[in-house]
């Protein structure tokens, strides 16, 4: 069974490209491209699709269609999952696609879905309810904030290091290298983490960007 995409682009090299990357995957199905965003929700519309997958900035105003798009589509079905792709590291538009929920939700650099296979995998993850976030995003909202008293004030001083590598993207390994710790004692803290920010009901993904969030939102 194959997942059925809607893509939206107004630049049509680009749209061009996505839409042959999107059709050379097996296990994904292009219901139709789009260029503007009545044209977009029109194709939602027909062919209801599983995930959008569509530029932040298109006609008619080149704003912020692409959010306008993931709210929408958040209220009215929910089911669709919605992949971002923007030119530019906006962390901000991040953190605004998040702000209802994690599931179902990505947000990609252009730069990165040029071979197709990242932005298969995340049209896969945002499809079975999971999220993807650019760690350059994450890197620049790291790099540009500074700690305040929050709801982070319940983690533990390790706790917190744990969290500050997570946000950088980390796996878990490479947690424990950067903290010289075992791959065991990072799975305990991070587990503690998501209970006490209240996460422990969601998926491992969803976890991992919710808590970020959490440490970004309040930093």
């Amino acid at each position: 069974m194959t997942i059925r995409v809607a893509l939206a682009e107004d630049n049509a090299l680009l749209r061009h490209g996505l839409a042959r990357l999107i059709d050379g995957t097996p296990d994904l199905t292009l219901v139709g491209s789009a260029a503007d965003l009545p044209a977009l929700n029109k194709l939602v519309d027909e062919h209801d699709p599983e995930v959008v997958v569509t530029d932040i900035r298109m006609p008619p105003t080149n704003t912020d269609e692409g959010i306008s798009v993931a709210a929408d589509l958040r209220v009215r079905k929910p089911e669709i999952g919605v992949i971002l792709l923007s030119q530019y590291a906006e962390a901000q538009y991040a953190l605004t696609l998040l702000a209802d929920g994690t599931a179902r939700r990505g947000y990609l650099l252009k730069e990165r879905v040029a071979d197709g296979d990242e932005l298969a995998e995340a049209i896969r993850r945002v499809a079975d309810g999971g999220s993807v976030i650019d760690p350059t995003v994450i890197e620049g909202l790291v790099a540009a904030q500074r700690a305040k008293p929050s709801e982070l004030d319940a983690l533990t001083p390790r706790e917190l290091e744990v969290l500050g590598e997570m946000a950088q993207g980390k796996s878990n390994a490479s947690i424990a290298a950067a903290l010289v710790l075992s791959e065991r004692a990072i799975e305990k803290h991070t587990n503690s983490i998501f209970s006490k920010l209240g996460l422990s009901e969601e998926k491992d993904l969803n976890r991992r960007v919710s808590a970020v969030l959490v440490y970004l939102q309040n930093s």
